[in-house]
């Protein structure tokens, strides 16, 4: 029972690394890098700041039918997207995924806006909550703290300060020096 035990333990170490690394690609990658300066933009626009305050006066149903819609038609985009890519059209997969990331800015802009009529459906309150935990159950696992630490190494070698710029500084002085004794 034992063996079984550890094999199983090796097995999932084996499944969480793939689904880690591919999490804080989205999180890093596309939400810090693409998501959140577009949903920033989204946030700070006049019109949108217009339409919120009509949101407040909509019944809560027919906001719920809006958020699903667009959120199916982000989702079905992602996973459109991602087939594309397992069957090696990369650019139209990447050209799919990177079309739907303003519509998913917009979609998280409308739940952040109507999140409390959103949250009065028991439903919807039960799936958000549980979705909550299983992030906050898959950030504390091991392996993804490990490779947070490891992800925030890489990023602060190669940032303005990092230690990449500067030895690449310090090779061009050297190269410099090189060319002005000729």
């Amino acid at each position: 029972m034992n063996i079984i035990n550890k094999v199983l333990r090796k097995l999932l170490i084996l499944i969480q690394i793939p689904l880690v690394i591919l999490f804080i690609i989205f999180e890093e990658l596309i939400w810090e890098g693409i998501a959140k300066p577009i949903y920033n933009h989204i946030k700070s626009m006049r019109l949108l700041q217009k339409f919120e305050q009509s949101l407040f006066d909509t019944s809560r149903g027919v906001i719920l039918f809006f958020f699903i819609i667009i959120f199916t038609i982000v989702e079905t985009a992602g996973v459109v997207a991602g087939i594309l890519f397992i069957k090696g059209q990369i650019l139209l997969g990447l050209i799919l995924y990177l079309t739907k990331i303003p519509i998913a800015g917009f979609t998280f802009w409308l739940f952040k806006v109507t999140k409390p009529k959103l949250l009065s459906f028991d439903w919807f309150n039960w799936s958000y909550i549980k979705m909550n935990l299983l992030f906050y159950w898959f950030k504390n696992q091991d392996i993804y703290i490990k490779t947070i630490i490891m992800v925030k190494k890489i990023k602060l070698y190669f940032s303005g300060n990092g230690e990449f710029l500067k030895r690449l500084k310090l090779l061009y002085i050297d190269i410099k020096k090189i060319f002005n004794r000729r």
